[in-house]
């Protein structure tokens, strides 16, 4: 029995999963869930909680506040664990350390003859180990633009490793602990002062990247311009 056009606008209004046979047909509406699923995989949210925690490792492994900070506010809105982004910037901070300190142990005196400008950082780093060798082992990492010098410095010493690295553990897991926890308080600020954060997020993010790059910028033409010979 033929239905009626009635019968048949009822039942497509009562059948949610109707769709017209030449759009099922052709694919069109596979293609607009996979446009979708591509939308959702390139939203801030999806990329800081699938890559986060890498980025974490490679940027506090070469140096990393700033990134350990984004990395806290982050855990604060839910993206990252909190735990995780300690433990991670634990571990990238110690291994990145460790190496600077036996690339100076097992490189240094080659290095410095191709990179003659890190010469004058090291003699800093000596002066300052000399008087307070226990307090910059424990809080090198909090010495912006000396970070990856200090451990380097160090290695060229005649510290031992074993002590280099009890000190190195020390000194990382504070770090870790008192970056994470800045970020992850500027996140619960951001939530105080602002309805609704997440709206907000790609700009504070933005904007944190920017400073950061802003300061690092300033401290690199602040060097070269006082590594210069005066006329």
């Amino acid at each position: 029995m033929k239905k009626t056009l009635k019968e048949i606008v009822q039942g497509a209004e009562l059948d949610y999963t109707w769709e017209p046979g030449f759009l099922r047909d052709s694919g069109f509406l596979a293609r607009q869930n996979c446009l979708e699923d591509q939308k959702k995989r390139m939203t801030l949210e999806y990329l800081v909680s699938q890559y986060g925690y890498a980025a974490l490792f490679i940027g506090v492994f070469l140096e990393g506040e700033t990134i350990l900070i984004l990395a806290g506010f982050a855990a604060h809105l839910g993206h990252l664990s909190l735990t995780w982004v300690i433990l991670i910037a634990f571990a990238g901070s110690l291994a990145g350390d460790q190496f600077y300190f036996f690339l100076g142990r097992v490189k240094g005196k080659t290095f410095l003859q191709k990179r003659p400008g890190w010469e004058t950082k090291v003699k800093r780093v000596w002066a300052l180990f000399e008087h307070y060798r226990t307090l910059l082992l424990l809080g090198f990492r909090f010495m912006y633009g000396l970070r990856t010098v200090i451990p380097f410095a160090i290695g060229l010493s005649g510290i031992s490793g074993i002590r280099f690295f009890v000190f190195n553990m020390i000194g990382a897991a504070i770090w870790s602990v008192v970056v994470a926890f800045v970020g992850y308080l500027f996140g619960a600020v951001a939530r105080a002062a602002l309805v609704d954060v997440k709206k907000y997020e790609h700009w504070i993010i933005s904007g944190v990247l920017c400073a950061g790059a802003l300061i690092w910028i300033i401290y690199f033409l602040h060097n070269r311009t006082k590594g210069r010979p005066k006329p």
